[in-house]
């Protein structure tokens, strides 16, 4: 069946790095694009960034130049290079991959930036 598993997530301080990653089984990864989204306390699950198939990235605005998605077809392994981290990016961070006709996601990993 297909799982994603995320890691890379923890505490940063403001202005800091964090690198998350996005293993996936189960699906034939090379085919699929890959999103992230973040979830904060009381808000909506937004999108922050996707990556086609042919590695065309995409960027919510309140990212760009800040974070970067990549993606290594061989490891099955999405990424998202963070930087320049604010206390408004503090989240739990899921990674998502459509196969099949159903859009599967992680279990989430918690960022959380200290002022």
């Amino acid at each position: 069946q297909v799982h994603l598993m995320e890691s890379g997530g923890g505490l940063v301080q403001d202005g800091g790095s964090l690198r998350l990653s996005c293993k996936a089984t189960g699906l034939n990864f090379s085919l699929a694009p890959v999103s992230w989204y973040r979830q904060a306390p009381g808000k909506q699950r937004e999108v922050v960034a996707s990556i086609s198939k042919e590695h065309t990235a995409d960027y919510a605005d309140f990212v760009k130049g800040r974070f970067t998605i990549s993606r290594d077809n061989v490891r099955r392994t999405g990424y998202l290079q963070m930087s320049s981290l604010k206390s408004e990016d503090t989240a739990v961070y899921y990674c998502s991959v459509p196969s099949r006709g159903r859009t599967f996601w992680g279990q989430g990993t918690q960022v959380t930036v200290a002022s």
